[in-house]
């Protein structure tokens, strides 16, 4: 039986812990009585209690996110009913900040706040040596990266087979934006890059083809950025699928020219724009040269075959609608392959908060900490957004609408998809499990009575994308005919579409 079981809830089965690995990987002795236990925020908090204590460990350590915190309270809950004795060890960032206004940090016995990897290992040494720190809320200490153990070696085979490996050339962030927790740190440290790639090596070689890069800047250090493409490029193959997250405006020519060599289906690069308002992005100490940014996205868009999957948020101090219809408009202009709508987020910790009175700003005390209503926005407004969020999602990121939607958009994107937003609404009173055929039939009703898309259009565009999707039988908004006899754009790409899904979910 373990003596120390490190644990956290994801928010799916093919997420990884990256953070419980570093955990592990600096445990040193108390390695050989440790156990890494992961579960989804989807399982009952008392199965897992169940499956926790019947492993009868000493020391619980577990991962707070703003994704689980909920669930994990109840756990924590649970756990401290039936075995009181059980100590229970939290880290993350939910619990980092604000720390001792929340239930859970107060049902728990010990927070180490920021990072983990050497407090860990200090407070478990003390604890199974039976000396009890004097103070619950611990600081957690920032070792040089050259003196911690790297995590790579404990993903599991199964993890590399069937689940989103994350790793990191780097860590922090040398930006200040007001709404991020990267906001906080001093800069970005590298690890060093021989080491890091003589890992990246070894997952190589177990046969992992999937990276998913967690580095906030991946482009700031080119050099660096170069070496790790290049790393990748000597040993590509069909299968190699690389997740970057790149800074908009910094895109220089050698980098562009390594980027070109990368062929179909093996690059996409997350690309946070959050805001084309430079008022806004001045209130919220944002640094962004909007013009270069347009460039860049458009340079990746016409001359590589990198995936785009690009940021707005919404609901920004001083940013209203208008504007922020302006600043959608503007980036499906730059025909990216995915626009996610982000609404706000009051991270614990983050300066963002210093805005809330100058700004009227009311988020939801629960969490994701979501912003409910600004002197901007009524919470009217809010909710309609947060339904036009949703709806772009299924509509124009799912990939399942590729004929279709430039119909639906036409010359005033946001106008016209805000229309529709209203009307599906209205016509379904639900933005989650509506079934694909139905959606297309609301669709197929919608472009023609509230966007006025002439109808033979409209079906030929709808016919083609829904020979994608594999449906069976009649076609729901074309009932005289059959899946089978709309087969003059069956062949075409379900490998394109079912590509798009996976990159669809990689961003998840």
């Amino acid at each position: 039986m373990p003596t120390i079981i490190l644990s956290t809830l994801n928010a799916r089965y093919h997420h990884t812990a990256m953070g419980l690995r570093y955990l592990y990987a600096n445990l040193k002795e108390h390695q050989a009585c440790t156990q890494i236990v992961e579960f989804t925020i989807n399982q009952r908090p008392i199965d897992l209690a169940e499956q926790i204590l019947a492993l009868q460990p000493r020391i619980l350590g577990l991962s707070v996110y703003i994704w689980n915190v909920v669930e994990t309270t109840e756990l924590v809950t649970l756990l401290k009913v039936l075995d009181p004795n059980l100590i229970i060890v939290l880290g993350g960032p939910e619990v980092s900040y604000e720390t001792e206004q929340q239930a859970i940090t107060q049902l728990a016995d010990y927070v180490i706040t920021g990072a983990g990897e050497i407090s860990f290992y200090q407070l478990c040494t003390q604890l199974l040596q039976r000396q009890r720190p004097l103070t619950k809320i611990i600081s957690g200490t920032q070792a040089p990266l050259n003196q911690l153990s790297l995590p790579y070696d404990y993903y599991t085979d199964e993890d590399i087979q069937q689940r989103f490996v994350y790793v990191e050339a780097s860590r922090g962030c040398p930006f200040k934006c007001e709404f991020c927790l990267s906001a906080l740190d001093k800069t970005a440290y590298p690890f060093e890059l021989e080491r890091f790639l003589q890992a990246m090596e070894i997952l190589w070689q177990r046969g992992l083809r999937h990276f998913k890069f967690v580095d906030r800047t991946f482009n700031l250090k080119i050099p660096t950025t170069i070496a790790i493409l290049d790393f990748f490029l000597s040993r590509i193959d069909s299968k190699t699928f690389l997740h970057f997250e790149l800074i908009p405006d910094h895109l220089p020519e050698i980098l562009k020219e390594k980027i070109q060599q990368f062929p179909d289906g093996t690059l996409q690069f997350e690309i946070g724009i959050q805001t084309f308002n430079p008022a806004v992005q001045a209130l919220i100490s944002r640094k962004q040269d909007n013009e270069k940014s347009k460039a860049n996205i458009q340079w990746l868009r016409e001359n590589t075959s990198a995936h785009l999957h690009t940021d707005l948020i919404f609901g920004l101090p001083s940013e209203d609608l208008a504007s922020f219809g302006l600043g959608f408009n503007q980036l499906i202009a730059l025909n990216p392959h995915e626009i996610q709508v982000g609404i706000l987020k009051r991270l614990r910790g983050t300066p963002i908060i210093r805005h809330t009175d100058s700004f009227k700003m009311i988020y939801n005390p629960q969490p994701p900490y979501n912003i409910l209503q600004t002197d901007c926005i009524d919470f009217q407004t809010m909710q309609q957004v947060n339904r036009f969020a949703r709806y772009w999602d299924m509509i124009g990121n799912s990939g399942r609408f590729e004929a279709t939607l430039p119909l639906l958009l036409g010359n005033q994107p946001f106008e016209r998809f805000w229309q529709l937003t209203d009307w599906l609404y209205q016509a379904s009173n639900q933005t989650h499990q509506i079934a694909l055929p139905r959606l297309f039939s609301l669709i197929h009703q919608a472009g023609q009575e509230v966007l006025g898309i002439n109808v033979e259009l409209l079906e030929m565009a709808l016919l083609q994308d829904y020979a994608k999707t594999g449906q069976k039988g009649q076609i729901p908004f074309k009932p005289e005919l059959t899946q089978r006899q709309n087969t003059a754009q069956q062949s075409i790409a379900k490998t394109s579409y079912n590509t798009r899904q996976q990159r669809h979910q990689m961003t998840e």
